[in-house]
């Protein structure tokens, strides 16, 4: 029973600064910030639903592939910011409220990991929820959560690709072409 009040503790608590950092976004539905938020949750209820398996059966397939997802998930957050402060030249004249700051970049982003996919960041996300859920593939509620999750962050991509379409126009049409959404050369 201790566990589980921790966890709920834990839940109430980092969807409070979820809430917090979205809290522009979450009144405005059709913004891209209004369905990342809800990715996160499904994404934070993964990760305490599986906790308890993230460190059994080590050597298993599944945990393998678990853990090779999340090393991408890392790399992937970890590049696509440090690229859009760097490259992407982060300005206060961007006047959308709802972009966190390092989102509101006045050059548009071409180069690493963004010269194959459009978002990086969601598709840090996408593996990340589905390397948690791998720590215990055989989870209903799981399952539930991952392509719930899944869901969110396709339309947070399609929403922030309108944004960026109104920001950046037809340099952000021809650059969507040439690129794949989340998985370079794939999807």
């Amino acid at each position: 029973m201790k566990y589980e009040t921790i966890r709920l503790l834990a839940f109430a608590v980092v969807s409070a600064y979820f809430a917090y950092v979205s809290r522009k976004s979450l009144f405005r539905p059709r913004s891209h910030g209004f369905y990342r938020f809800f990715a996160w949750e499904l994404i934070l209820a993964l990760v305490l639903l599986n906790a308890p398996h993230w460190t059994k059966d080590m050597f298993s397939l599944h945990q393998i592939i678990s853990w090779l997802f999340i090393l991408i998930s890392i790399f992937l957050v970890l590049h696509g910011v440090r690229l859009l402060k760097a490259v992407g030249k982060p300005s206060q004249n961007r006047s959308d409220a709802g972009l966190l700051e390092f989102e509101k970049t006045s050059n548009l982003v071409t180069v690493g990991a963004y010269k194959y996919i459009r978002h990086p960041l969601y598709s840090s996300l996408l593996f990340l929820a589905w390397g948690v859920f791998l720590k215990n593939p055989s989870s209903a509620p799981g399952l539930f959560f991952v392509l719930a999750a899944s869901f969110f962050l396709v339309l947070t991509a399609m929403k922030d690709e309108s944004e960026c379409l109104q920001y950046f126009g037809d340099s952000y049409r021809t650059y969507m072409l040439e690129t794949k959404r989340f998985i370079p050369f794939l999807f």
